[in-house]
């Protein structure tokens, strides 16, 4: 039979011999068991990296959910005094209407209760706009009407013994006339709602109140604030935008200047938990080198039949490329599926628990993203592209007069 090309490979030819090597040989059982091994080793490798990456993400995207919603994720602060105002808001507001704000007053203050003292940091907030931006204040933000109430974390409401409903006094920097000497101003406040952001060092160090309370005490000017808090979806790309209309005498920072050391060091985490896991699909793949040159060594005097009766050394590559290749793909198949099920499992049902103080949630968070899990799929496809190269090489170089001439 004529050849159709003498540099394209015989596809039919080379599924019939594919087809035939895929084939448990009682001969050769051990080809067979490398090569389950492999395909083990892989799918494995593709399962616990996909898991391992839904967690690491996830468990990041948790931290940032909780301090987005304590730390905001852009905050204007002014450099000169009454720089952060009413008619900047307004502008701002015009020009972005697609983002919310807050604007806020802030102060030291010492907290006191039956017989507890702690320091706190006391927000002044407008209720009705705080609550769109922060989920967790709105969860816990009472009825109460008088303009000298607290929302506070449980962690401090706990060592104030100070449950809703409760009073504390808060002891404020600034003083205040007592006959001939003065002593620090002091105020009781009603305990309108007590929030649980699920990271305690909050919890215990922060107290929102109202801005009338602060410009009633403080005597703050109206309309003038210390700061303002900004919430959008997307902080790394509108803080340019929204930096170009600000004036001068006020600046802008995001959530990752806060806290750019604690992120960055958990992507690093994530890089190196990935290279490392990475290395299991790397052993696996010394698996397919070795069941292909395996195959190759048992298969000497057939290859060389097949040379002689006029198989190209292309179509030999082509079809320990493709063994290779096969097991490979089986592998990244079976993983993703045991991956995307072993997900699900960790989602659905509380199989491991964690301590919430310790991590802001008793549940382990998984999210595998799409971009982590392409990253897995192509860095386990090129190095299985690369395992199955050398053994289809030297599959082709087998010179079927040596091995003829030894059989």
């Amino acid at each position: 039979m004529k050849r159709k090309s003498l540099t394209s490979p015989n596809k039919k030819f080379v599924r019939h011999i594919i087809r035939h090597y895929l084939k448990y040989d009682k001969e050769n059982p051990f080809i067979f068991i490398s090569a389950m091994l492999a395909f083990l080793g892989i799918a494995a490798g593709v399962m616990v990296l996909m898991i391992a990456m839904g967690i690491m993400n996830g468990t990041q995207k948790e931290f940032m959910k909780k301090l987005f919603v304590m730390n905001y994720p852009l905050t204007i602060l002014p450099m000169e005094e009454d720089s952060v105002n009413d008619a900047l808001i307004t502008s701002l507001s015009k020009q972005f209407p697609h983002l919310k704000f807050s604007p806020y007053y802030t102060t030291q203050v010492i907290t006191k209760n039956d017989g507890a003292v702690q320091g706190s940091l006391l927000y002044g907030v407008d209720y009705e706009k705080e609550s769109q931006l922060n989920s967790i204040f709105d969860e816990a933000k009472g009825t109460e009407k008088s303009k000298f109430r607290v929302v506070m974390g449980e962690g401090l409401s706990y060592e104030m013994n100070a449950p809703k409903g409760a009073k504390v006094t808060l002891y404020f920097s600034e003083q205040t006339a007592i006959g001939f000497g003065t002593m620090p101003l002091q105020k009781r406040f009603i305990v309108d709602g007590v929030f649980k952001s699920g990271l305690k060092a909050y919890d215990k160090a922060i107290m929102y109140t109202s801005l009338e309370a602060f410009e009633k005490l403080l005597k703050r000017k109206h309309g003038s604030y210390d700061g303002l808090h900004i919430y959008t979806e997307d902080p790394l790309k509108e803080i340019a935008k929204i930096k170009s209309a600000l004036p001068d005498m006020v600046l802008i920072e995001g959530w990752w200047q806060q806290n750019g050391n604690f992120f960055a060091a958990m992507e690093m985490e994530k890089k190196a938990l990935f290279l490392v896991l990475l290395l299991i699909i790397l052993v696996a793949s010394l698996n397919i080198i070795s069941s292909l040159l395996m195959t190759v060594m048992s298969r000497r005097s057939e290859i060389a039949l097949m040379r002689t009766l006029g198989a190209t050394q292309k179509e030999i590559r082509s079809i320990f490329f493709r063994l290779g290749i096969i097991i490979g793909v089986a592998g990244i198949v079976a993983g993703t599926l045991l991956g995307s099920f072993g997900i699900w499992l960790l989602k659905t049902f509380d199989i491991i628990s964690m301590p919430e103080d310790v991590y802001g949630t008793t549940k382990l968070p998984v999210d595998l993203t799409m971009s982590d899990f392409w990253f897995i799929i192509i860095g386990t496809s090129i190095i299985i592209l690369i395992s199955s190269l050398y053994p289809a090489r030297k599959a082709s170089q087998t010179d079927p007069l040596t091995v003829l001439r030894n059989e």
